[in-house]
């Protein structure tokens, strides 16, 4: 199959398109696929934030939803039109991460994805946020299958019947079998609710492919929202999958970017003896991905190929969708250009450092915290990396950044904990690295020390807290006053200790938006630092 110039500049050299399938290959598949999206409708900047006008203007930015819903389209209508097969595919996360989500509640998101027409599309873990009403919004809207093969809904009377474990896509004369499967711990990242239960994803994955095989599925590809390192794990464990496309740990893949996090695709041995390519496409819709599968007569893949494409200035966004998101800014644009503060340079807010170890977001967030609390009391704050969203370029900061970088509508939380919980809870902090996971502890009043090639629940030493101007070694007797977001205070992000242990707790204080704002009003203009209050070992 050829593509015009314009989509051969898009892949790059690396991406093989063939005329045909190749000489001794039965059929080809293409599957067009993206992943965390996370809200960004409007174009985003180097920092994953909103991207101004003007930098839109100088072809500065990525992404938004106009400039994916062209790429999409048009790349499907190129391969359809020379006899092409194509899949069109979501691996989750849609929702969450900016004020088209706080204000509409996921309605945008799910009203972008009817447009372009997806296939299927994976539950992610932030279509819980607003609780299983949250995934609602998106199956009264859409017309494709959204699916888990993990998830028990039959509870839960907005979702029941209503979350498919797999689907049958009739394209050519192949019938592509559909699974998917969610991340167990959303019970701890998201807000899924007593009715709303987990199964094992493998176990679960391997009974819906047998299932699948039974009626005569072939390829059968697994769409997943559970992470590239449990990506790996399914296409080793589960049997009869050609390919593995997924989301929710933000992984970038490339076959030609040297900045890349993985190889596009990523081959995995299988227990059987196979290969199975895996494949996910970044996040906030800076990607495409681009795989395409040779099969042979059994469906079987004897080769697979493509790339991220990256969706910059280069793509031309369709006019229509433009106008349908000035339509939905109108009503947001005034609050979220309201300048806050000047930072006099870029505050780091990236998930890659914010989730491993101490970052200037995380410490100017801590630092809000703990100031907007300490009358209270309060002398330690630890704020879960996972809750900062984006970084804040340097100069004027706007609300609108502001709430990109914390878009939760999380409140101030306090409570009283030992220190040996205290301690306790930093354990949990650093317990799923490997992950990326976004229970890493950004705090402030603390100081401590990690190893991260320890074995989990033994890897932080030296706490120490302030006593006047001098640190000193935590007390695991003594009470301290903590704040955090409710969000983890409830048990968030494996916090149950807060939930379970905090004394005296009071969830229901000022948005931490707004308290960001209020600290860089204060101490403008605003010069992100670290101090070395996290020491990584082994750095």
């Amino acid at each position: 199959m050829s593509f015009k110039p314009h989509f051969r500049a898009l892949l790059g050299s690396s991406a093989l398109v063939a005329a045909s399938a190749l000489p001794g290959f039965a059929t080809e598949l293409h599957i067009l696929h993206f992943n965390d999206f996370h809200s960004r409708i409007e174009p985003i900047s180097r920092y994953n934030s909103t991207c101004s006008a003007e930098d839109d203007a100088e072809g500065k930015c990525f992404g938004g939803a106009a400039r994916l819903y062209t790429l999409v389209t048009q790349m499907r209508s190129a391969i359809e039109a020379e006899g092409g097969n194509v899949l069109v595919l979501d691996a989750g996360d849609a929702s969450q991460g900016s004020l088209f989500y706080t204000t509409y509640g996921g309605q945008a998101e799910a009203d972008l994805l009817e447009r372009i027409g997806l296939d299927a599309m994976a539950v992610g873990n932030h279509e819980f946020d607003l609780g299983p009403d949250g995934l609602a919004v998106f199956l009264d809207t859409v017309s494709f299958p959204i699916l888990s093969s993990n998830l028990d809904v039959s509870g839960a009377e907005q979702l029941a019947g209503r979350v498919a474990p797999y689907t049958i896509v009739e394209e050519g004369d192949m019938r592509i079998g559909i699974v998917s499967a969610l991340a167990t711990d959303t019970v701890e990242t998201s807000s899924p609710g007593p009715t709303v239960l987990f199964e094992d994803e493998i176990e679960a994955l391997t009974a819906a492919v047998a299932e699948l095989q039974e009626q005569g599925a072939a390829p059968i590809i697994a769409l997943t929202h559970v992470g590239y390192r449990m990506d790996q794990e399914i296409a080793a464990a589960v049997p009869g999958l050609a390919a593995v496309v997924g989301g929710h740990s933000h992984t970038f893949l490339s076959a030609s970017d040297p900045s890349r996090q993985g190889p596009y695709p990523t081959w995995v041995d299988t227990e059987a003896g196979s290969m199975v390519p895996v494949v996910t496409a970044g996040a906030f819709g800076k990607y495409l991905g681009h795989l395409v599968l040779e099969l042979d007569d059994e469906m079987n893949v004897v080769y697979a190929s493509g790339d991220a494409i990256t969706i910059n200035s280069e793509v031309e966004p369709d006019a229509e969708v433009l106008e349908w998101v000035a339509s939905l800014a109108g009503p947001i644009d005034e609050m979220r250009n309201q300048p806050v503060a000047e930072t006099s340079a870029m505050i780091e807010g990236d998930r890659a450092v914010c989730r491993q170890m101490e970052c200037s977001m995380g410490t100017l967030v801590a630092d809000a915290m703990l100031a907007r609390t300490a009358d209270q009391g309060v002398t330690i704050a630890i704020q879960n990396g996972g809750g900062l969203r984006a970084s804040i370029d340097e100069g004027m900061v706007t609300m609108g950044e502001v709430y990109t970088v914390l878009p939760f509508q999380n409140t101030l939380a306090t409570f009283q904990l030992t220190g040996a919980d205290v301690v306790a809870a930093l354990e949990n902090g650093v317990s799923q690295l490997e992950d990326g996971a976004g229970r890493f502890a950004q705090v402030a009043g603390l100081h401590y020390t990690f190893d991260p090639a320890a074995e989990a629940g033994s890897r932080v030493s030296d706490v120490m807290v302030q006593s006047g101007d001098e640190w000193v070694p935590i007390d695991p007797a003594a009470t301290y006053g903590v704040v955090t977001n409710d969000y983890m205070r409830n048990g968030g992000d494996g916090y149950a200790i807060f939930r379970d242990s905090g004394m005296n707790a009071y969830d229901f204080g000022p948005d931490l938006a707004d308290v960001l704002a209020a600290y860089l009003q204060e101490n403008a203009p605003y010069e992100p630092y670290t101090d070395g209050r996290i020491t990584r070992l082994g750095e």
